[in-house]
């Protein structure tokens, strides 16, 4: 990752080209991995005007690209994949918003949540020792907990099933969260990210929007928002942010959930719900919107939106293969703030 935020050098490109996502720099050409066909057998390079098929390194996504223009099929672990047209994404300063994710870019807490997925397993299997691989990183992290428990099933334990994987889950956040709100969790589970609160009342002070999007469900999200809120002491994030939009409320026997676990990040709808419908933003300002994320699922979102991306550093972005997708990457927020002022 760069010290400072800059915007992706064009270069020449490896093979056809990606409608969509423009050249990619000559660093970033081994990030895609070009495919012969989708992982369904739906598409194949050479029929029905595909040019050509790449999935990042981390293969969440497959991107279908023709002369004219690039469709991104979303797999799912949980059987319901999805096609999304990935239109080019241009970004104009200043910012009238900006978007930021959660776990990661506003506050460090992936890994506390890879843990109890950890956790979750080790009781899976009825191993207190056990631990995730580093590789699990890019497949625990980022997207649902679903998609994370079904990745683990399949790795770790086939044959026992994600409702399962799911309770013990819950059970085990709400412990913890509780244990954290009490004064006696681990101390180490939500810490703000370095200059997050300068960063947004810097946004503040020039009348930037703020939206924060996650792909938890709010009952994990909003302890993180509130404990990350109290250590800044800038009050009450609801009266502070201008959206928020998590993954909503899970579903549980005589409970009432609501839609989050099938169409999180890498799907489009978090970000595009909270400039459209949190924010008010349709598409013609989609050029003056740009969205914070150090995930591969995160950019891919943000992309598949509509928005350019600027990529934090200390995720997974360089893992998950998906820099060819970002306008800019940063070490720190206040590096970003330059492109999203106009001030470079």
């Amino acid at each position: 990752m760069t010290t400072s935020a800059r915007r992706q050098p064009l270069g020449p490109t490896d093979g056809e080209p990606i409608p969509g996502v423009g050249p990619i720099a000559p660093e970033h050409v081994g990030d895609f991995i070009d495919l012969d066909a989708t992982s369904d057998g739906g598409f194949r390079v050479g029929a029905d005007g595909v040019r050509r098929i790449v999935t990042p390194r981390d293969r969440k996504v497959e991107f279908i690209a023709f002369a004219g223009k690039t469709l991104a099929y979303v797999k799912s672990a949980l059987g319901h994949p999805a096609l999304y047209p990935l239109e080019p994404a241009r970004f104009e300063a200043p910012a009238e918003a900006v978007l930021m994710d959660l776990d990661g870019t506003s506050v460090h807490s992936e890994h506390f949540w890879m843990w109890i997925i950890e956790q979750v397993v080790a009781r899976l299997l009825d191993n207190p020792g056990f631990a995730l691989a580093p590789e699990d990183e890019p497949h625990v992290s980022g997207h649902s907990v679903s998609e994370h428990l079904q990745y683990c099933i399949r790795r770790y334990c086939p044959g026992k099933k994600v409702e399962e994987a799911r309770r013990h889950y819950f059970e085990i956040t709400r412990r913890e969260l509780q244990a954290i709100l009490d004064g006696h969790g681990r101390p180490d589970a939500f810490t703000p990210a370095p200059g997050l609160k300068d960063f947004l009342l810097t946004l503040k002070d020039r009348k930037i929007r703020i939206g924060l999007v996650t792909s938890g469900l709010f009952e994990k999200a909003w302890p993180e928002i509130v404990s990350a809120f109290r250590t800044l002491a800038l009050g009450d994030p609801l009266e502070f942010y201008d959206a928020i939009i998590s993954a909503g409320n899970a579903i549980r026997k005589g409970q009432v959930g609501t839609l989050g676990e099938l169409e999180p990040k890498p799907h489009p709808w978090l970000y595009a719900e909270t400039a459209r419908i949190g924010l008010g933003l349709d598409a013609s300002h989609r050029h003056r919107i740009i969205g914070m994320e150090d995930s591969g699922a995160g950019v891919v979102s943000i992309r598949l939106a509509g928005f350019a991306a600027i990529g934090v550093a200390g995720g997974n972005l360089v893992k998950s293969g998906v820099r060819p997708l970002l306008a800019a990457e940063c070490s720190t927020l206040a590096d970003a703030l330059p492109l999203i002022l106009g001030t470079t």
